[in-house]
């Protein structure tokens, strides 16, 4: 199976900036997309960014033009700087990945545990 592994939450004031990383082991060996989804309290988890193997990113509205997601393919490995944070930001941040290769996995998508990020105001 694949693990996800999510580091960088924390505390951050607002106006400052915070870098998530998620990293992907066990069976997986390439992915078709990677990508950040988080859940604030009473709420729904919700997407934050994605990027596919070809480098294609996708954004919500709310985090466009502040937060960049970027990828390490050779290290299935995604990352998600955050600038310019806003209390409203505040959620656990799961990472996700639908898997490539191998073939036995193609399709099956996978979460980590999540990551706590608190924007104080």
């Amino acid at each position: 199976q694949v693990q996800l592994v999510e580091a960088g939450g924390g505390l951050v004031q607002a106006g400052g900036s915070l870098r998530l990383s998620c990293a992907a082991s066990g069976s997986i060996l390439s992915y078709d997309d990677m990508g950040w989804y988080r859940q604030a309290p009473g709420k729904e988890r919700e997407l934050v960014a994605t990027i596919t193997l070809s480098g294609m990113t996708n954004y919500a509205d709310s985090v466009k033009g502040r937060f960049t997601i970027s990828g390490d393919n050779a290290k299935n490995m995604v990352f998600l700087q955050m600038n310019s944070m806003k209390p409203e930001d505040t959620a656990i941040y799961y990472c996700n990945t639908k898997v490539r290769l191998p073939l036995t996995l193609r399709g099956r998508t996978f979460w980590g545990q999540g990551t706590q990020v608190t924007v104080s105001s």
